[in-house]
């Protein structure tokens, strides 16, 4: 049982915001959960970003059925889609239907520790953001420590362990693919 704070407490508390942390919705609290996202402000931008995208593409399904709007939505509708498929945020490039579809999960479906956790390099979504945040995993040819690091289609394949892990020696060893130079390192 916690006392009620005095009015000088609570206006001390005011000031400093520390009890800012309202319960938002349900489906919030699942997806920071899932994704183990320590940020709420995360979530609040995958959010908007994904309001964004929908609002855009009611926005070109909703243009004129004039000849000269109709070669420009699908100029512009086949840009969307091609940057939204090569972020990995839809499947497919098919129609504008796939953008109504896209929610801050999808975002967070691109989240470096999601993508090592679909990859298997990780047995679960805490050791995936712990292995993140110590620097085992690179990019590409650069080690990346932070866990909202966005993860294009182009990049998946180039997610690695990296070069002074002891995770990847460690892997290297049990599959007995550690090469005699490599025992130097």
């Amino acid at each position: 049982m916690v006392r009620k704070l005095k009015f000088h407490e609570a206006k001390l508390l005011k000031k400093l915001s520390l009890v800012s942390w309202e319960a938002g919705s349900l489906a919030e609290l699942r997806v920071l959960r899932r994704f183990r996202l320590p940020r709420r402000e995360d979530y609040t931008r995958y959010n908007q970003l994904s309001r964004a995208v929908r609002e855009l593409a009611r926005r070109l399904r909703d243009l004129g059925p004039a000849p000269a709007s109709a070669a420009f939505r699908a100029r512009c509708s086949a840009a969307l889609l091609g940057k939204l498929y090569a972020l990995g945020l839809v499947p497919s490039r098919a129609s504008l239907e796939q953008c109504e579809r896209v929610s801050a999960s999808s975002f967070c479906r691109r989240r470096l520790p999601s993508v090592l956790l679909r990859l298997r390099m990780a047995p679960n979504m805490q050791a995936a953001v712990a292995f993140v945040e110590q620097g085992h995993v690179r990019v590409g040819p650069q080690v990346v420590t932070d866990p909202a690091f966005l993860v294009s289609r182009a990049l998946e394949d180039f997610v690695t362990w990296a070069p002074a892990s002891r995770l990847r020696r460690h892997v290297l060893d049990y599959g007995q693919e550690r090469d005699d130079f490599d025992i130097a390192c």
